[in-house]
C-alpha cells in the first residue's frame, strides 16, 4: 500500500470525512481560545466550565433546546457558584473552583444515568467523534464560527484584559463584561469540543494548543496563528493514527496535543530545554 493510498483509505468512508470535518474544527477554535486562557490563567477555570457544563448540556437534551443554551446557563451558574463559594472566607479560589465543577460534574453524570434517550449520553462525557451526525456537524460548525468571528473581532479588548486589566478600564471597557464575554465563549467552544473529545477531555484542546503556541511564539499574533494551526495537524494525526491503530480517536488526538506540546518544550527555539541548555554552555565561567 502506498502513502496515497494511507491517506485516501479512510476519506472513503463518510463517518471518518464528518470526524476530520469535526475534529479540525472544534481543534482549531479551541485552540484560538486557548491563547487568551493561557495568558489570563484561567486554565483551571476552562477545567472547570467544560465539565460543568455537562449539567446543561443533558438538561438541554431533555428540553429539547440546543446543548449551546443549557452549557452557556451552567458555565455562567458555576461562576457565580465559585464565588459564592469563596465569599465563605476560610476556602481559596482553588478549592472553590474543584468543590464546583466536581459537584455539577456529578451532577451532569446522574442526570445522565436517569435520563431515559435514543442517543447513548455517555458519548456526551467521553465523546463520539467517529458517530457524529450531520446535524451535530452543523451545530459544531454554526458554534465554533461565531465563537471565532467575535473572539477575533473583540480580540484588543480579551487581550487587554489578559495583559492589563487597568488599561482596559482607563480604554472605557468594563473589565467585567471581558471577563464575562470569555466565560460565554469558553462554554460555546466546550460544546463544539465534547462532540469531539467529551466532557473529560475538553480542557486538553482547551489548554495544551495554547501553551504549545506560547513556547514558541513571542507576540500574541503569531500564537493565534500558531496554536490553530498545530491543533489541527494533530487532529488530523490523532484521527488518523486512530483508524489504523484501532484506537480511541478523542484520546488519540489529545494524546498527539501532548506529544507537540512535548516537542516544543524541548525544541523551543528560545525557551526550549535544549536552548536553555546551550545558552548556559555559552556563558563563559
Amino acid at each position: 500500500m502506498t502513502i496515497l493510498d494511507l491517506v485516501a483509505d479512510p476519506l472513503s468512508h463518510e463517518f471518518m470525512l464528518r470526524a476530520l470535518v469535526v475534529i479540525t474544527t472544534s481543534s482549531a477554535v479551541c485552540a484560538l481560545l486557548s491563547c487568551w486562557l493561557v495568558l489570563v490563567g484561567w486554565s483551571l477555570m476552562g477545567d472547570a466550565v467544560s465539565h460543568a457544563v455537562l449539567p446543561g448540556v443533558v438538561l438541554a437534551y431533555v428540553l429539547g433546546l440546543p446543548f449551546a443554551v443549557g452549557a452557556v446557563v451552567f458555565a455562567l451558574g458555576a461562576v457565580v457558584l465559585v464565588a459564592a463559594v469563596r465569599t465563605t472566607g476560610r476556602t481559596k479560589e482553588d478549592a472553590a473552583i474543584g468543590i464546583v465543577f466536581t459537584t455539577l460534574f456529578a451532577l451532569g453524570l446522574v442526570l445522565v444515568s436517569v435520563t431515559p434517550s435514543q442517543t447513548d449520553l455517555m458519548h456526551v462525557v467521553f465523546g463520539n467523534v467517529l458517530g457524529v451526525s450531520r446535524g451535530e456537524l452543523v451545530q459544531v460548525a454554526v458554534l465554533a464560527g461565531v465563537v471565532a468571528v467575535v473572539a477575533l473581532v473583540r480580540r484588543h479588548d480579551l487581550t487587554a484584559f489578559a495583559f492589563d486589566p487597568v488599561q482596559l478600564r482607563v480604554l472605557g471597557r468594563s473589565p467585567g463584561r471581558v471577563g464575562a464575554l470569555l466565560l460565554v465563549l469558553l462554554a460555546l467552544t466546550s460544546v463544539t469540543a465534547i462532540q469531539s473529545v467529551g466532557v473529560v477531555l475538553v480542557v486538553a484542546m482547551l489548554v495544551i494548543p495554547g501553551a504549545t503556541a506560547h513556547l514558541l511564539c513571542d507576540r500574541l499574533s503569531s500564537m493565534l496563528a500558531v496554536a490553530p494551526l498545530v491543533a489541527v495537524v494533530c487532529g488530523v494525526v490523532g484521527v488518523y493514527v486512530s483508524y489504523y491503530a484501532d484506537l480511541a480517536t478523542g484520546a488519540t488526538v489529545v494524546l498527539a496535543q501532548g506529544a507537540a506540546y512535548l516537542l516544543a518544550a524541548l525544541l523551543a527555539p528560545h525557551r526550549g530545554v535544549f536552548a536553555r541548555v546551550r545558552s548556559r554552555v555559552r556563558v563563559p565561567a
